[in-house]
């Protein structure tokens, strides 16, 4: 991948360090090994019920076989992560029994957008361009760090639990949209 001002030049998701929703960095190498499903999330989204019930659910199935879902809460569309986020992990953890990481709020568009996102979205492929249309984006990440594939926010989890054993079995090369 060739140097630009946007996107940056690390070489899997494990190169990155991000914020944890207390404000600790956390470096993502920790995950190395494991099968990965990044998500921005929102509480307030007419997808939020089943986005994130379908997600504890792949979480439970999945996580003793090297499986990890990181949640980045998001509040770029439509206002729908709006409050702080110790509401938000509150929210998650009780009403929906997330027990994977939640992280702290970004941003996936725009000037401002955390490094990691610009990194997902440029390695994303598929038909959805660079820009994130919504909450619930997904990025499947291989064992190695890199993008899988991308769905979109109205691809549910359950729907991808294919692509995420199949990920888990072995090395697994981008697919695209």
């Amino acid at each position: 991948m060739g140097a630009s001002a946007s996107v940056p030049e690390q070489s899997s998701v494990h190169d990155f360090t991000v914020q944890d929703s207390m404000g600790k960095d956390v470096n993502l190498s920790i995950y190395k090994g494991k099968v990965l499903l990044i998500v921005n999330v929102a509480s307030k989204c007419g997808l939020t019920n089943s986005n994130y019930t379908q997600l504890t659910e792949s979480y439970r199935k999945y996580k003793d076989k090297g499986f990890e879902i990181l949640a980045f809460p998001c509040n770029q569309f439509l206002q729908q992560e709006p409050g702080p986020i110790e509401e938000t992990v509150q929210f998650m953890c009780e009403r929906f029994k997330a027990e994977y990481p939640i992280f702290a709020k970004v941003k996936v568009n725009g000037s401002n957008s955390a490094p990691l996102y610009k990194y997902l979205k440029a390695n994303g492929g598929g038909l959805m361009g660079t820009a994130i249309k919504w909450n619930f984006t997904k990025f499947l990440i291989s064992k190695e760090g890199l993008v899988i594939r991308r769905f979109g926010a109205r691809t549910e989890p359950s729907a991808i639990e294919d692509d995420i054993e199949k990920a888990l079995e072995e090395p697994y090369e981008n697919q695209g949209e």
